[in-house]
């Protein structure tokens, strides 16, 4: 290894390339290989010969990514997004070895932030602040300059959208994540490298892809949601809506069998999960 280079894991798995310089491959094979991590690339080997990714050059990591039948038997994956390819990796504990090269690309690097940028759904006087990042499992820091400390659960995110913004008089490349705190539903947005926008998108997608609210709602259902994300009591909703206390008790049961509502008590206490803000959110826009 090169001066300054640090081995962070070493692992047999199974690999293959799916993108090759931009075009799909669809009679793809997995490979037997060893799969080896550094502070500076991921290093492939196999009897077929060495594949070398330079960290620096990773511009995301995603999920599953089934060209054929032989690729999708194998359950536990991820892909690596390299210039114009793909690679798939496979191994014992993917979900580990996708946060150590997320911990190497991300940790100690600096990028700006803007918390809250929106605060229940209303836009905030908040400037945009250096801050340095931290991955943890499930959870992406932010030390701000200032000594303030933000923190981002990734199962707590809603959405994440990305674009270009005027940032500090130019033209960056931003993530805008949802998420909570305190109970309220924040928004902060993310500035910096276009690696680091891609990579910290990559890291809070994983919750935005679980939160997704493609789920069939009544009338009255979308209703209780949107009042609840206003602001309204659960205990006040049924006078709220006029609607009759049991059918809202119902509304509840239903609503925390699908994972968009939890109990904070048994006294039928509710707060919106990260679902049921996607939800209540997209019903209020449509109105």
């Amino acid at each position: 290894m090169s001066s300054g280079e640090q081995k962070l894991a070493d692992v047999t798995g199974k690999f293959t390339q799916v993108v090759r310089e931009g075009r799909k491959l669809s009679d793809t094979n997995w490979s037997n290989g060893r799969i080896v991590l550094s502070n500076k690339r991921i290093v492939i080997v196999s009897n077929d010969g060495k594949v070398t990714i330079p960290l620096g050059k990773v511009q995301s990591i995603r999920g599953r990514y089934d060209v054929n039948q032989t690729v999708a038997k194998v359950s536990n994956y991820i892909s690596i997004n390299y210039g114009a390819n793909v690679y798939l990796i496979s191994m014992g504990d993917v979900q580990e070895f996708e946060l150590q090269i997320q911990k190497a690309v991300l940790d100690g690097e600096i990028v700006l932030v803007r918390h809250p940028a929106v605060k229940g759904g209303v836009v905030q006087d908040s400037s945009w602040r250096k801050a340095r990042v931290k991955i943890n499992e499930g959870v992406a820091n932010f030390a701000i300059e200032s000594g303030e400390f933000v923190q981002i659960e990734v199962d707590d995110v809603g959405t994440v959208e990305s674009g270009e913004r005027t940032v500090r008089s130019q033209e960056r490349p931003v993530i805008e994540a949802e998420h909570t705190e305190d109970g309220s539903s924040v928004q902060t947005y993310l500035s910096g490298s276009s690696q680091n926008c891609a990579m910290l998108k990559s890291v809070l997608d994983r919750g935005a892809e679980k939160n997704a609210s493609q789920i069939d709602l009544s009338g009255k259902e979308e209703e209780v949601l949107m009042a609840i994300y206003s602001g309204v009591s659960p205990f006040e909703v049924p006078e709220f809506l006029d609607i009759d206390t049991d059918e809202v008790e119902e509304i509840y049961e239903r609503l925390i069998e699908l994972q968009v509502l939890e109990e904070v008590r048994v006294r039928r206490e509710v707060a919106l999960k990260p679902r049921g803000r996607n939800i209540a959110s997209e019903a209020m826009n449509n109105k």
